[in-house]
């Protein structure tokens, strides 16, 4: 494995993004300037939408690998081959998924660009607490973390129907870490919960509080986030 992959193949899925993303959305980026000249890098976004890989790849400046589920649930079935056109390092949903992280931990040893949208599941318009994978990552490599909040992906189709184009606003935060974790067992579970919270918190700063779902600050939205925020699908694995 070498970094970064499928260079010509990935510049024209790019331009493609750019230029259908251009022509559909009003599109809206926000802290340019907080973008890194270079890796390693652990880009971590919030995930709403099965669109979001598409306008994060849009968005930034590098060569980008994604860690994601095996299997695409949510996306129309004439837009599933997309990601595997892409290529990715998939994980599996409730596994240890040893392959895929251990992937990513190469391309970030690497000094490459990394994307992961902790909520491991684009089935709510709301941030919903992040899986165990990100934390780990992040703590395993030490690579810093560049937060992105994604807005307005969710509602580009329905815009469509009605003859409209959204606005999709991608603003860019700090970043941030890296993240240590010591001991075992409980104690390290515990620390990586924390760190995931963390995480999830400064993807809620750049998104709009009506989207912060269980780490709003209103009691209400939080209640009307947690439910919604197990995994609706039952036990299929992706």
């Amino acid at each position: 494995m070498s970094y970064p992959r499928r260079v010509l193949l990935r510049s024209g899925l790019r331009l493609l993004a750019k230029v259908v993303i251009g022509s559909l959305t009003r599109y809206e980026l926000h802290g340019r300037e907080n973008l890194p000249r270079t890796g390693p890098l652990l880009v971590v976004a919030n995930h709403f939408h099965f669109g979001d890989p598409a306008v994060l790849m849009r968005s930034v400046p590098w060569p980008i690998e994604f860690l994601g589920a095996t299997q695409f649930i949510d996306p129309p079935v004439y837009l599933k081959f997309l990601p595997h056109v892409w290529g990715y390092y998939n994980v599996h949903r409730g596994g240890a998924s040893r392959e895929g992280l251990r992937a990513a931990e190469t391309v970030l040893a690497e000094d490459g660009v990394l994307a992961v949208f902790p909520e491991a599941g684009s089935w709510a318009a709301v941030l919903r607490p992040a899986r165990p994978g990100t934390a780990l990552l992040a703590v395993q490599t030490g690579a810093p973390l560049l937060p992105i909040g994604l807005d307005g992906v969710h509602n580009i189709f329905p815009a469509l129907r009605q003859r409209r184009r959204a606005t999709v606003t991608v603003r860019i935060g700090r970043p941030f870490g890296p993240y240590t974790a010591v001991g075992r067992g409980r104690a390290r579970r515990a620390q990586l919960e924390e760190i995931g919270e963390d995480i999830m918190r400064h993807i809620a700063d750049l998104i709009p509080p009506e989207r912060h779902g269980v780490f709003a600050a209103d009691p209400a939205l939080r209640e009307a986030a947690m439910a919604v925020a197990a995994f609706p699908y039952g036990d299929l694995n992706g």
